[in-house]
């Protein structure tokens, strides 16, 4: 009870920011949504990309899932996540798609130390989302062998953003969009270790600070295969 006292204490809050006054920003957004942004970020509670980046509501079209991938368009493609995306850039036409990826992901877990199905367990359908990024785990397990677990997440996390950005361009009119130059893709990456934020680098091939931690920057994310990156 006292959980849920604190989300309707914490909706009084947002009723009196957005609510209170004569005009409010609900006015502008009664008849609809403008959003300039989809962003496609993971389920993780740590990782609230709306409270990350101090959105207000109407700023973002937010679709998150397990490790916060994106499936390549294929006839069979989860109609949840591409539906999304599909609404987001055909009838919202955004400006722009930002993949946000994270440190600890239990997702990215998941995939590199599947466990055998519990007994009892009646499902598995996390097992059955993390094949998407089946191919970057491969890659991990069989370039980055001698380094550390710790090490194989960590470039399994940034490698999977970047599966995530060239799954973005197997839609036909996502891809359109981006070579007519009216639709930009960005990489990011939130450290929850260091609290940086990184951003993708096609130019350089490696994330970069975009937003240090307020102490000093740890180290810089290269990326672990140099290969199809298509952001700017």
């Amino acid at each position: 009870m006292e959980e849920l006292e604190k989300f309707v204490n914490g909706f009084s809050l947002f009723q009196q920011q957005y609510f209170s006054e004569p005009q409010t920003l609900y006015d502008s957004l009664r008849d609809g949504q403008r959003p300039s942004t989809l962003l496609i970020g993971c389920c993780d509670s740590r990782v609230d990309p709306m409270l990350l980046t101090g959105s207000d509501p109407g700023d973002m079209f937010v679709v998150r899932n397990i490790a916060n991938l994106v499936p390549p368009c294929t006839p069979d493609a989860p109609p949840g996540v591409s539906s999304a995306i599909e609404f987001a850039v055909c009838k919202l036409e955004v400006a722009r798609v930002i993949v946000l990826g994270h440190a600890r992901c239990g997702g990215i877990r998941a995939l590199l130390e599947p466990q055998p199905r519990a007994e009892g367990q009646e499902t598995d359908f996390v097992g059955q989302w993390m094949r998407i990024a089946e191919p970057v785990a491969q890659r991990v397990r069989r370039d980055l062998a001698h380094r550390s677990s710790e090490e194989q997440h960590h470039a399994c996390e940034l490698a999977s953003i970047l599966q995530s950005l060239d799954n973005l361009l197997t839609y036909p009119w996502l891809k359109r969009r981006v070579a007519q130059g009216v639709l930009k893709l960005h990489g990011w990456y939130f450290d929850i270790d260091s609290g940086a934020l990184m951003a993708y680098s096609a130019r350089q091939q490696q994330f970069l600070p975009l937003v240090c931690p307020i102490e000093r920057a740890r180290h810089l994310h290269e990326r672990p295969w140099p290969d199809s990156a298509k952001t700017q």
